[in-house]
């Protein structure tokens, strides 16, 4: 526990000192903070026109604009991830600190675990804008609606991003050059993004399997504020693998020393 505690602690120092990181806060925040913005405007005018339409039924403001505003914020976070997670191995590398990693008395598990927390606590300082914007919806809301599906909706977006994360560290861990990391990981959540696109216009047993791997495919549920165990344990796994692969890559690093 001391040792994962230290690497946390490091990795935490390297990631908010880093000025790439107050960069990608700054795009985030901003980005998600105009999109929240556009969507709430676009239907708070939906819902005055209805008031005076020959529209039977009242819209559902607040959870209409929570869907559509963190379906967005799915594609930010897929395009700002790969920042984050360029440098946490191919930085070592670079610095030549990688192999005194892996012969101190730090196992791989708490190495990987302490870099992916630390990874973990960034995404959720990433996501406060997103638990303002919903506690303003509930709050300011009538009547007020019930919190539960929207903190389901919260969620969606830390799973999401905890996945993207996980596979973002194992290529970081491949290579040594942070631009071919973020690169290579950008290029990857691109096809993770569209293989539910491409599963579309089919219904074969191939294409549900790509639709079931599209990591998407599994956060609409979320931003419904539906919760699915299987959507939880799909992002889980993809935790897994991708942190099962990292240690598999170390491994294979030390065995080349």
């Amino acid at each position: 526990m001391t040792n994962y505690l230290a690497i946390l602690r490091k990795e935490l120092h390297a990631l908010f000192v880093s000025p790439i990181a107050y960069v990608v806060l700054a795009v985030f925040f901003g980005v998600s903070g105009y999109f929240f913005y556009i969507v709430l405007s676009f239907y708070v005018r939906q819902a005055a026109m209805r008031q005076f339409g020959p529209y039977p039924f009242p819209m559902d403001v607040p959870s209409l604009v929570m869907e559509s505003y963190l379906g967005v914020m799915s594609t930010i976070i897929l395009f700002v991830l790969p920042m984050v997670t360029m440098g946490i191995f191919a930085e070592e590398r670079k610095r030549g600190t990688m192999e005194l990693l892996l012969t101190s008395p730090v196992t791989y598990s708490q190495l990987i675990l302490g870099k992916f927390s630390a990874a973990l606590i960034f995404l959720l300082v990433m996501l406060v804008p997103a638990v303002f914007n919903v506690w303003l919806l509930v709050t300011y809301s009538e009547p007020r609606p019930s919190i539960a599906p929207y903190l389901i909706g919260l969620l969606g977006p830390f799973l999401l991003g905890a996945a993207l994360l996980a596979v973002g560290i194992f290529i970081s861990s491949l290579t040594e050059n942070q631009i071919v990391a973020a690169a290579t990981t950008f290029g990857i959540f691109i096809i993770l993004w569209v293989l539910d696109a491409a599963a579309a216009s089919s219904t074969t047993t191939w294409n549900e399997v790509l639709r079931y791997l599209s990591v998407l495919n599994h956060y609409d549920d979320f931003i419904r504020g539906i919760f699915d165990t299987q959507h939880l344990v799909f992002y889980l796994s993809f935790v897994f693998l991708g942190l099962f692969l990292t240690s598999l890559s170390l491994e294979s690093e030390r065995w080349r020393r």
